[in-house]
């Protein structure tokens, strides 16, 4: 077995930072989840409370906090647009004074810091699949920049640390990810739909559905994010992480219909505003340094996660912003 490790997993309480937490107790690490609780679930993470292993801490990181590490997994920030423009203020906070605090901390402790950055960099992307080396086209005014420019300005202090001051990071760029534990009011695509079809409810689209989403399952994520982590090569990054299988929105919708044997019809509403069209990761890079790529397909995933949303009480969960 590896050198246990102590870790810290900002974002721990969330959709991927629980999951990842699991995993990095089942290596034999010390795992430290800090989570501010704004859109994530304690209950993600009770069944790990009886693991001494695990340490569960309430903190904000837009301020900063003490404490010694090996490596840092910054997953601190909203990542669902509902979510993302509930406070966009503090979104863009979390992302900056976010990653200037776990690079100090990375500084003080000469510990590793992987940046779960995220493909809504690329913007409404120009080229297609979008490659790390596309510079991306954002709409530094519009209603998800504060998301969007929020990472990217996140990565350049990444960059600056590493040059300036010789910090050992990773950047990973994440492109849709699902799987049981989403919060099934965050507004992304297949947790609407997944819980308006067990509702039996009309089914929204935005836009008339031609738009395309490539979609990852939870576990080939987490298995990248670490594979990423814990590769010992001078590669350091951006690398997607993402499944590079191209679905439509209507395909999708459908799709949930069929599973969930739902009588919800398909409606129609605009396009939110700076919504990308087409979003479809090139994971060539990932395939090289890594040796990674997505295993579960978009049926068996949404099975898994179908199911977990038939095991949860909606009423638990409480919604941070409007219902759409």
């Amino acid at each position: 077995m590896s050198a246990i490790k102590r870790i810290l997993v900002t974002g721990g309480a969330g959709f991927l930072g629980s999951h990842l937490c699991e995993r990095l107790l089942e290596q034999g690490h010390d795992v430290i989840c800090l989570d501010n609780f704004f859109t994530s679930q304690k209950s993600n993470v009770l069944h790990l409370l009886s693991n001494p292993n695990f340490e569960l801490i309430r903190h904000d990181i837009t301020t900063p906090i003490f404490l010694e590490v090996d490596e840092i997994y910054n997953l601190a920030c909203p990542a669902a647009p509902g979510h993302y423009q509930f406070n966009p203020i503090k979104t863009m906070k979390t992302s900056i004074l976010g990653a200037i605090h776990v690079l100090g901390m990375a500084r003080r402790c000469r510990a590793r810091v992987l940046q779960a950055s995220t493909s809504e960099i690329y913007g409404d992307p120009e080229i297609h699949p979008q490659p790390e080396t596309y510079r991306g086209s954002v709409n530094t005014l519009g209603p998800r920049a504060c998301y969007d420019e929020g990472k990217r300005a996140a990565e350049t202090l990444f960059m600056d640390y590493h040059r300036h001051n010789g910090i050992d990071i990773r950047l990973i760029r994440i492109f849709n990810t699902y799987g049981p534990r989403m919060h099934p009011f965050d507004g992304r695509v297949i947790s609407n739909f997944i819980r308006q079809a067990l509702s039996n409810e009309d089914i929204t689209i935005f836009g008339d559905g031609t738009q395309t989403r490539s979609f990852c399952y939870r576990d080939d994520l987490i298995e990248g994010m670490i594979r990423m982590m814990n590769q010992e090569t001078n590669f350091i990054g951006p690398v997607n992480l993402g499944n590079p299988h191209e679905f439509t929105i209507r395909e999708l919708a459908e799709l949930v219909i069929e599973l969930t044997r739902s009588g919800s019809r398909l409606v129609y509403q605009p396009l939110p505003a700076d919504d990308p069209t087409q979003r479809q990761p090139n994971i060539d890079l990932a395939r090289k340094h890594l040796h990674w790529e997505p295993t579960i397909e978009l049926r068996e995933g949404l099975l898994k996660t179908i199911e977990w949303f038939r095991s949860i009480r909606l009423s638990d969960y409480r919604p941070p912003t409007p219902k759409y």
